[in-house]
């Protein structure tokens, strides 16, 4: 098992897990604090909805409740969490393909964002999230992931996105490097 920071999301999460477990019910509502920026952004890094990405969430947790009593590595609860959120959007968003037909799925890239989120950023972030865009999908996973974790449990992003713990910071650098190139290669961004 990877060494997980001992002040970061997993390790917090992990522990307001198993006081949940445990009996102090009040702790749910920590880890579902804790948990829920990590997951959304991994559920939205698989390019589906934000209705989706939430229904998603809410299954996932809905799930990790019921089987609380299953569950005996608390510190993985991350990952796990992480993983369902995953499968379940890749669940939802099959559905929905087969819904409205594959033909009527809007094309572009995976972070479209809806009207009312894009009257609300500034140009210079739009920029910034097409720029992100055009980068990898490991690289736009990671980089969400990180970016929005209060402190980045490495250990449980290696187990989430499969990556081992060591390539972590340098895959993050070289990600930021290109960001960094092609951000300064683009005259809206020096203005």
């Amino acid at each position: 098992m990877s060494p997980t920071a001992p002040d970061g999301v997993g390790t917090r999460s992990g522990q307001a897990f198993a006081d949940y477990v445990a009996g102090d019910r009040q702790r749910l509502s920590d880890l579902v604090d804790l948990v829920t920026p990590v997951l959304w952004h991994a559920a939205r890094a698989q390019g589906a909805s934000p209705s989706t990405c939430e229904d998603a969430i809410q299954t996932a947790l809905l799930q990790l409740v019921a089987r609380a009593e299953t569950i005996k590595e608390p510190a993985a609860v991350l990952g796990w969490l992480v993983v369902v959120v995953k499968r379940e959007v890749w669940r939802l968003v099959r559905g929905e393909r087969r819904e409205i037909g594959v033909e009527q799925v809007p094309e572009g890239p995976a972070q479209q964002l809806d009207p009312e989120s894009q009257s609300v950023l500034s140009e210079r972030q739009r920029l910034l999230w097409h720029h992100i865009a055009r980068l990898t999908p490991r690289c736009q996973e990671l980089l969400r992931v990180i970016a929005f974790a209060d402190r980045p449990d490495y250990a449980a992003i290696a187990s989430s996105l499969g990556m081992p713990v060591g390539s972590i910071g340098p895959t993050r650098g070289r990600c930021l490097d290109k960001l960094r190139v092609s951000l300064g290669s683009d005259p809206g961004w020096a203005v």
